[in-house]
């Protein structure tokens, strides 16, 4: 197992920086710069949503056409840029402009991310100034960095690992990201930057960038609501002078790679707006993989289920209705529902079962109720019918969330 740290020191190549720019009122960091000293291997991940927002639709554009030599992101604040039509399209490419021609660059170079308010134009004059901040201030500064794309999170998102390899090189591969609402998969709502200094061609590139996805930002809900703006990028510029070549270097990297991200995901979900319990939801015994993320991911976006958890109520039927919902065709009488406190993987300890065949167990509600309570809590679903399995990571709703989404544009 990869030891992930919650901080990034520095990976060779890479300059940051997260400053001010006046986007937000209340002088909150809010326009963030991430540089490489040389181009890019570029891979990426992008919302499935079909209203994409104008920098979506322009990164997927330079992506495709230039995945070898890109150099910088841009990502702003309280504007996603998202249903702007032809003028938002144009802003976009003027941020990205404006950007490059900071860092003496081809415009070209420069992907463009943002995050807020869906249906506002980007304030220019304030991305100008932010760029002109964050261009002169480029360094090490991860935190400020991972602090000036936040929108309702309450804490920055950082994740690095090292990978020392027998022969003695070493490399890092670090993230940030953002999200706290507008959670739900394919891919979640957020936006997320991997960085490693290590050598790695296109093709495994992406490989391993949607490998992992899969089985991390596709694995997370707060809400259940998909963003426009979702993009998660893996930039790597060979600095370390690693290359990522055989088959077992790859899945070396593939492990590191996976254990930023997992970190990144499951801290967005930790960050949920107005969360107070993570829950990590476990499914087997489905008849295929799919079907177990069908079940998995239904009841982790019950609004009845996350209302449950916020009161500490072991409210089991909710479970199971949500469940029976879920499209897949399911026999309550080879169904078992076990609770268990903290985040497990695996089925023991102080695991409490709720349902067996098709009725309540004789299950102690006190206990219930104490294991519900908990911080971290989780479910273990067996379906009885087949070798599928899943996990899905969800937090509760609690009031606090309907007050941040109440007022979001004010």
């Amino acid at each position: 197992m990869t030891d992930v740290r919650p901080s990034i020191e520095h990976v060779d190549g890479f300059r940051v920086a997260g400053v001010h720019a006046g986007l937000k009122k209340d002088g909150r960091l809010d326009f963030a710069l991430v540089v490489s000293d040389t181009p890019c291997v570029t891979a990426g991940v992008f919302t499935t949503n079909r209203f994409k927002a104008a920098p979506v639709l322009l990164d997927m554009e330079r992506l495709a056409a230039n995945p070898t030599g890109l150099r910088a992101i841009a990502i702003n604040t309280r504007c996603a840029n998202a249903s702007t039509g032809e003028e938002g399209v144009r802003r976009a490419k003027a941020m990205a402009k404006l950007s490059a021609d900071a860092l003496s660059l081809n415009e070209n170079e420069v992907l463009v991310l943002s995050t807020g308010v869906i249906g506002t134009q980007l304030p220019l004059d304030k991305i100008e100034h932010g760029v002109d901040l964050a261009a002169k201030s480029l360094g090490r500064e991860w935190y400020a960095a991972a602090a000036a794309i936040m929108t309702t999170d309450t804490r920055p998102k950082l994740a690095s690992v090292t990978i020392a390899r027998p022969d003695g090189g070493r490399y890092e591969i670090a993230g940030i990201a953002k999200g706290a609402g507008m959670i739900a998969p394919n891919m979640a709502t957020m936006l997320a930057v991997v960085v490693t200094d290590a050598a790695i061609n296109v093709p495994l590139a992406q490989k391993a960038l949607s490998a992992v996805t899969q089985t991390t930002f596709n694995r997370v809900v707060v809400d259940g609501d998909m963003s426009t703006n979702d993009t998660l990028l893996l930039l790597a510029n060979g600095e370390s002078g690693v290359v990522i070549d055989t088959a077992g270097e790859y899945a070396e990297f593939l492990e590191g790679l996976h254990a930023v991200c997992r970190k990144l995901a499951q801290d967005i979900v930790r960050d949920g707006e107005g969360a107070t319990k993570f829950i990590t939801i476990h499914v087997t015994g489905a008849p295929d993989d799919a079907a177990a993320h069908q079940i998995a991911n239904t009841i982790a976006t019950s609004p009845l289920v996350k209302t449950a958890f916020y009161g500490n109520d072991a409210n089991w039927g909710r479970i199971m209705a949500a469940a029976g919902r879920s499209g897949v065709l399911l026999e309550p009488e080879r169904c078992k529902l076990w609770i268990m406190p903290g985040e497990a993987m695996e089925l023991g300890g102080i695991a409490l079962q709720l349902f067996d065949n098709g009725i309540p167990t004789d299950y102690n509600e006190g206990m219930a109720t104490t294991i519900v309570s908990e911080a971290a809590v989780t479910v273990f679903l067996d379906c009885g019918m087949g070798e599928g399995s899943s996990v899905v990571w969800t937090c509760d709703l609690s009031h606090d969330y309907v007050s941040v989404n109440g007022s979001y544009r004010s």
